[in-house]
């Protein structure tokens, strides 16, 4: 004799099939590449808003600096190339590609460096207000990179850290293939070295 099932008997099969397979983690990996990517975007932001404070600050010292065309020349060349070296999502797991842009943020973190210390050689420059504001703004945007960066750097160890242990490992084998592990931001290699700074 052949048992027919109720539509009832499909609403709750659909429902434990759902909690099964919710609770065996196969959203895992899809929730935290996407994670990962919003944190990204995060650090570009945050670039971004740096980049944003650059020609004010120049344009406040070269009033007050004119003789440290290196300096200023430096600046603006090194946010140049910053801005000109992008990494979108697609790239994330290329570790050159983001080699590339760790590059062009550190040389424009060390020029930066370098027109803020030139300040002390100038009084005036160190007392108007547009500087200090400017400086201070540079400052905390200097904070929100480096906390957006140590939170995409967890972000993407939780994830590929899901893509290597069980059960993700399994889910990443059969139905997210085509996931790879994402590239994150090393120390450069003079990070344990303070900078010099020269007048």
């Amino acid at each position: 004799m052949m048992r027919l099932y109720s539509p009832m008997h499909t609403v709750v099969a659909v429902i434990l099939l759902g909690l099964t397979v919710s609770a065996c983690g196969y959203n895992t990996i899809p929730t935290l590449e996407e994670q990962a990517k919003a944190k990204w975007a995060d650090v570009q932001n945050n670039y971004q808003r740096r980049a944003n404070l650059i020609p004010n600050l120049v344009a406040t010292v070269q009033g007050y600096a004119k003789q440290e065309k290196d300096v200023l020349t430096a600046v603006v060349e090194a946010r140049a190339k910053a801005t000109q070296t992008k990494i979108d999502v697609s790239q994330l797991t290329d570790p050159e590609k983001l080699k590339q842009f760790q590059d062009a943020q550190n040389q424009l973190s060390g020029a930066l460096g370098r027109l803020i210390a030139i300040s002390e050689n100038y009084p005036d420059l160190k007392s108007n207000q547009n500087f200090l504001a400017l400086q201070s703004q540079l400052e905390g945007t200097e904070n929100r990179i480096s906390v957006a960066r140590r939170d995409y750097i967890e972000s993407v160890r939780a994830y590929n850290t899901a893509l290597r242990t069980f059960p993700g490992l399994l889910w990443a084998a059969t139905f997210f293939r085509g996931n790879k592990p994402m590239a994150e931001f090393a120390a450069g290699e003079n990070a344990q070295t303070p900078p010099q700074v020269k007048f």
